[in-house]
């Protein structure tokens, strides 16, 4: 190993242990505005192949929860017609389950020398670094992509440009419970050496 790095045993627990949270189990507070800077800053550190940063942050706070679920609950009506009494409050609740709501945006594109695909995963990486940031810093985090974030005009209504698509929607908050742990991949069955046999 390296004597520039240094072993951190902590981490590599954490990340062993990291469950997310479901949202609807979240509440207040979620981070101030110092800890959610670190957070973004965090989720920034990510492989870039050629320093292009396909990706943005779109913050949506508490106090816009209300207006959001009403249009989206609006949305879903004109899609698929009435909507029922837990269908209608799923909508509205979208972005009130947890205290604050971060959309990863890939801004990936064409490019002579870096794929689109390498974009994408760039910002797979954002995400999946926000919601360690996020847990790391104590909090809970859920990474959702729901039908808005592929619905062309709820997109666009929630921040997305021509040419755009979210990667999906990191809610952030206190937790209220403990995650409950599911099955993991058996190692032995995904991991092969090559050349393969």
């Amino acid at each position: 190993m390296s004597s520039i790095l240094s072993p951190r045993p902590e981490v590599l627990d954490f990340l062993l242990s990291r469950r997310s949270h479901p949202s609807k189990t979240m509440t207040s507070p979620g981070p101030d505005e110092v800890i959610l800077q670190k957070l973004l800053a965090a989720a920034a550190r990510v492989p870039d192949h050629g320093k292009l940063t396909p990706w943005r942050f779109v913050i949506y706070r508490s106090d816009k929860a209300v207006e959001i679920g009403e249009k989206l609950a609006e949305m879903a009506e004109v899609r698929c017609g009435p909507l029922d009494e837990a269908r209608k409050e799923q909508e509205l609740t979208r972005f009130s389950r947890a205290p604050i709501v971060i959309g990863v945006i890939s801004t990936a594109g064409m490019h002579p020398k870096i794929p689109v695909w390498e974009q994408e995963l760039s910002t797979g990486a954002v995400c999946m670094n926000l919601v360690n940031a996020a847990g790391g810093a104590g909090f809970a985090a859920q990474w959702l992509s729901e039908w808005y974030a592929f619905d062309e005009e709820a997109s666009q209504y929630l921040g997305c440009r021509e040419g755009e698509r979210f990667a999906g929607f990191i809610h952030i908050g206190t937790p209220t419970q403990a995650p409950v742990e599911r099955a993991r991949p058996n190692l032995d069955e995904i991991c092969t050496n090559w050349p393969e046999s």
